[in-house]
């Protein structure tokens, strides 16, 4: 035991410590996601309506339920990548729109043409989606004679914690065997 370099020893098992508790913290952050995506699920699936949630502080708990929109004036259109309900790639035409409460957008339909149709507001009802910056109105029935988008699939976010738990492990079974080796090798060459 005298022979045991205690510094390093002690980085070595500090550093495994440190990355199984990041493994064991992955592997809560897959439970809690799972949770999630669940909820998500069943809101998705459920036939309750929630006003939609234009302030940010109610954004996460509308996700993926059905909600509506009235559209009193539209701010601005454009078109981004978007896909339909028979996963063909194409323009998700949305709609930035004046409320009595505020503004939303809403992502108005599909088509394989990224001019935009002409749609003057009204209101639409659909599923609350997130967006980078917040959620939008994902409409269905469809607005302005456009297809239908792809439903809004909370299965979309990413789950790879388990993933990330595993490679934690790894590297402090990996880390442990390297310094197992080293002090192997230090203690038949003393």
């Amino acid at each position: 035991m005298r022979r045991l370099p205690i510094v390093s020893t002690a980085l070595v098992l500090v550093a495994v410590a440190i990355m199984i508790a990041l493994g064991v913290w992955q592997l809560q952050r897959a439970e809690w996601k799972e949770a999630l995506i669940a909820r998500y699920d069943n809101a998705l699936n459920g036939t309750d309506a929630v006003p939609f949630p234009y302030m940010e502080a109610e954004q996460e708990g509308g996700l993926y339920h059905r909600s509506s929109v009235d559209c009193t004036r539209v701010i601005s259109r454009s078109a981004i990548a978007g896909r339909n309900d028979k996963d063909e790639t194409g323009w998700a035409q949305t709609a930035l729109c004046g409320t009595p409460e505020g503004e939303a957008e809403i992502a108005l339909g599909w088509s394989q043409d990224p001019a935009l149709p002409t749609w003057t507001g009204g209101t639409v009802t659909g599923w609350v989606a997130p967006r980078a910056d917040g959620v939008r109105l994902v409409a269905s029935p469809p607005q302005a004679g456009l297809a239908s988008l792809a439903r809004p699939d909370p299965h979309d976010i990413p789950n790879n914690h388990r993933a990330y738990a595993v490679q934690w492990f790894f590297f402090a079974a990996t880390a442990l065997a390297i310094y197992l080796l080293a002090l192997r090798k230090k203690l038949r060459e003393g």
